[in-house]
């Protein structure tokens, strides 16, 4: 039997020399996410939990402006928020931020996605690579903006 990608999810982890406190600290500060996040290069809001953000995304050189509803919010541990794309079910996104503690000053940190709606499937078709690369950059940037201080 072979084995088909799934289009609809996407995870991408690393791991990053520091603490869940000092890595929830950088990945909550949306106002800074402009100095250091390549993939997500603005966000307007607070992670708190009913609240709306402004995200912009740079995917593939373009620009996309999402107002994802904040879901959850664990301090140290988990952020996930809902954004859509025009009206629910047409291309419905969950994405959330895990650190799972590995040492005093070793964290896996866990950007994933998972995509449901009628247009999901073929949007991801043309967007998943793209999208899956910009998860990888941000990690990358997380990992250097967090290390580096």
């Amino acid at each position: 039997m072979a084995h088909t990608k799934d289009l609809k999810s996407l995870e991408k982890a690393i791991i990053i020399n520091a603490s869940a406190e000092k890595v929830w600290s950088v990945l909550t500060d949306f106002e800074n996410w402009k100095h250091w996040n390549t993939f997500i290069i603005k966000s307007e809001g607070q992670a708190v939990v009913g609240t709306k953000l402004k995200n912009t995304f740079n995917n593939d050189g373009k620009e996309m402006v999402f107002k994802p509803k904040v879901l959850k919010v664990d301090p140290g541990k988990e952020l996930v928020w809902k954004g859509r794309l025009i009206l629910p079910g047409i291309f419905d996104g969950t994405h959330g931020f895990r650190i799972e503690v590995l040492g005093p000053n070793q964290v896996r940190f866990i950007n994933y996605e998972s995509f449901t709606g009628i247009f999901s499937g073929m949007i991801m078709k043309k967007i998943h690579a793209s999208t899956e690369a910009g998860f990888e950059e941000m990690n990358q940037a997380l990992k250097a903006e967090v290390e580096q201080a």
